[in-house]
């Protein structure tokens, strides 16, 4: 395959009149123009040059004894093995690519489409020895060769071949000479050459055209018959090029979208007119063939799932354009280590990323059951190359902030709402594309499937995976369902902090993206004041340094200001309640080593609406009952322990009734899981509360 300079080189000021002359509009479309490039790089122009696989011999150029090669003379009254030579073992070289005119058959018992044939790897003599005289018994003899023998007027170089095909004296002569000048087993192509000119020299098998219609009719044979087609073919308009032509049902497709096996995708579909619903000419059918090696390129595996992510520019591409995508396209099947995503994003760069451009991704998830059976999960022709590296750096600010960053300046000697660990990737800052690409970014926080299935139709994880790379926004309650069966799929009670901290981190970088929808029935969220968190401003800082109530008051308000969501009474209350919870539970088993505490006894999975109030009452009287604790045992504490939390739980649920709630269960349960993280990683005391004589007498008044 050419390098993207050759192929610059060898097509510069010829493009324009290679490529298609309509726009791009359709996944076939696509497939074409990547068939086209592929041919152009590797077989080059020419009638033929569509239907030759010089790629699958390109490892053996160079190699000793890799092309065998049996030569006819044609010249005498019948036609005979070269007397002095009849068979010639030689080196594959760059130059024997356009003369053996190979065109590979990839069906593991058939013979190639075209005179010459490659072997097995490392085939011993005897078996290359029956290959070589295939080339005059077998591919000669062929019903489709003979077909076209009859019709060309050059068939009697085929029909003279076959002739010495049924000479066993010609045959064993080919058998000893293949054996004798081979030094052991080697992988090799096999193929003739004949002599039509006395005293002329021996021509290859690419400069005789009945050769080369030869292969064509063979290839093209397979389009039109494949597991219960016999005929396949009719005239009809071509999907590619919008010409009425003959066309063919049974094509190849790198995709395998339409294939006439897939009877019950198309209920009462007859294999013989698939042409009519999928109808595309025979050219055009070889051209899309052409593009596997592309296709292949562009797809990786993800929750058992293949993803494709197909480039292309809006339109008819202009031939600069078309460069620029073939440079792209021949990058991602050079780096086989990298993700398809991550390699286009280097090749097309941050200019491309980032402007407005005609650059587009075709999108889609594949689900392969079997060899030729495949569901597709999510399709979309407007993925655009920037939405993945927006949300893995929209991450990156997140788990940079002060909310994750515990040496953040920031937070002085609080601890931040969330906690983080190193090895909890999605909590730490880090480089998060790579990661968003390849759909690690879900499997982390969505929840798993059997282990025992794969993925389904409805696999949240596809579906979010396919609309980020894609650009479509998601609906936040379905992600927030996803959260919450993620973590009601755990064993056991305790709470997964940094699970849910990965959670809050990616659904705020979704959000910062543009990627999360509300439902109609909610208010225009609030976002994130931007990545940064930086307008730290609570309406009670103080320029002393404050106490430990009053740093814990800042740090919630501005947790609270700054979070998308908490903007809504309900789930302000259900993630106050959480974080008391969360604070009186850490203070319970540290203060009385406690092994149940109250973070046990209100355990996620149990949190509903018609429990929330009493569960608020119990929580606060617990609270109040430890403050008095606290102060008989000399502390000097003259209020409740929390206090910036039970003001302000008194403060929402006196403008919200909890009995008169509609959040979601969902909803209730992820803010209330958010509020248990950020009060158990609340690790401040309460020792100087009683400083604090402005918040010592705006204490709630409580049931206690």
């Amino acid at each position: 395959m050419l390098s993207p300079e050759e192929f610059y080189d060898e097509y510069e000021g010829e493009l324009a009149a290679k490529l298609p002359e309509r726009p791009i509009s359709s996944l076939r479309d696509i497939q074409h123009l990547y068939g086209r490039l592929y041919t152009l790089a590797t077989a080059g122009g020419g009638d033929y040059a569509a239907y030759l696989t010089p790629d699958q011999a390109n490892d053996l150029i160079g190699t000793e004894e890799s092309v065998i090669v049996v030569r006819v003379d044609l010249t005498g009254s019948q036609p005979a093995l070269d007397t002095e030579k009849p068979v010639d073992v030689t080196q594959y070289t760059d130059d024997h690519v356009p003369k053996v005119a190979h065109c590979k058959y990839s069906a593991a018992a058939g013979i190639d489409h075209s005179v010459t044939h490659r072997s097995g790897r490392n085939s011993d003599p005897e078996k290359l020895a029956r290959y070589a005289c295939e080339r005059l018994t077998k591919w000669a003899t062929d019903d489709v060769v003979q077909s076209v023998a009859d019709d060309h007027p050059d068939g009697d170089v085929v029909r003279e071949l076959a002739t010495v095909g049924e000479d066993e004296d010609a045959l064993d002569r080919i058998r000893a000479a293949v054996q004798t000048g081979l030094g052991g087993s080697t992988t090799a192509l096999l193929t003739v050459q004949v002599r039509r000119e006395a005293g002329g020299e021996y021509e290859w098998p690419g400069e005789i055209s009945v050769f080369n219609e030869a292969m064509r009719a063979r290839k093209l044979s397979k389009l039109v018959s494949k597991g219960q087609a016999t005929n396949s073919a009719g005239e009809a308009t071509d999907l590619v090029s919008g010409e009425r032509t003959r066309t063919v049902g049974t094509a190849e497709d790198p995709l395998n979208y339409f294939l006439g096996k897939q009877m019950e995708k198309f209920p009462g579909l007859d294999p013989d007119e698939a042409w009519r619903s999928h109808p595309i000419s025979e050219d055009g059918a070889v051209t899309l063939m052409n593009a596997e090696e592309f296709v292949d390129a562009c797809s990786y595996r993800t929750f058992n799932a293949d993803v494709y992510y197909f480039p292309y520019f809006l339109g008819r591409p202009t031939p600069e354009e078309t460069a620029n995508l073939y440079a792209a396209l021949y990058r991602v099947t050079q780096d086989d280590d990298m993700n398809p995503v991550q390699a286009l994003y280097d090749e097309f760069g941050d200019h491309e990323a980032a402007s407005e451009g005609r650059l587009r991704f075709y999108v889609a998830a594949v689900m392969k059951h079997q060899m030729s059976r495949f569901d597709v999960y999510g399709e979309t022709l407007n993925g655009r190359i920037h939405y993945p590296t927006e949300v893995g750096q929209q991450h990156e600010h997140v788990t940079g902030s002060w909310v994750f960053d515990e040496g953040d300046a920031r937070n002085g000697d609080r601890t931040p709402p969330m906690p983080s660990h190193q090895e909890w990737d999605l909590t730490t800052y880090q480089q998060f594309r790579e990661m968003v690409a390849s759909g690690a970014y879900l499997y982390r926080t969505f929840p798993h499937t059997d282990e025992d299935t794969d993925a389904t139709v409805d696999d949240e994880r596809i579906d979010v995976h396919v609309s980020i790379l894609a650009g479509d926004p998601v609906p936040r309650n379905q992600l927030v369902s996803a959260y919450v069966e993620r973590l009601l799929d755990r064993d056991g009670d305790e709470v997964p902090e940094l699970l849910i901290a990965s959670q809050f981190a990616q659904l705020c970088a979704l959000e910062n993206a543009g990627l999360v929808t509300t439902d109609p029935s909610e208010t225009e969220p609030t976002r994130l004041d931007g990545p940064d968190y930086d307008t730290m401003e609570p309406e009670h800082a103080r320029t002393d340094g404050g106490t430990a109530a009053l740093d814990r008051t800042e740090k919630l308000e501005s947790f609270i200001e700054q979070t998308d969501g908490l903007d809504d009474p309900e789930r302000k209350g259900a993630f106050l309640l959480g974080t008391l919870v969360g604070q009186v539970g850490t203070y319970q088993q540290g203060y009385h080593d406690r092994s149940t505490t109250v973070i046990d006894q209100y355990p996620i999975k149990s949190m509903t609406k018609t429990k929330i109030k009493r569960i608020t009452q119990e929580v606060i009287d617990k609270d109040v009952v430890y403050s008095r604790e606290m102060a008989k045992k000399g502390s000097e504490i003259n209020s409740t322990m929390y206090k910036e939390v039970t003001n302000a739980i008194v403060e929402t649920m006196a403008e919200s009734d909890p009995s008169g709630w509609e959040i979601s269960t969902d909803d209730l349960r992820f803010y209330y899981a958010l509020g248990l993280t950020y009060g158990m990683n609340d690790r401040s005391t309460n020792e100087d509360d009683a400083t604090d004589d402005e918040t010592t007498h705006e204490s709630p008044e409580t049931n206690e």
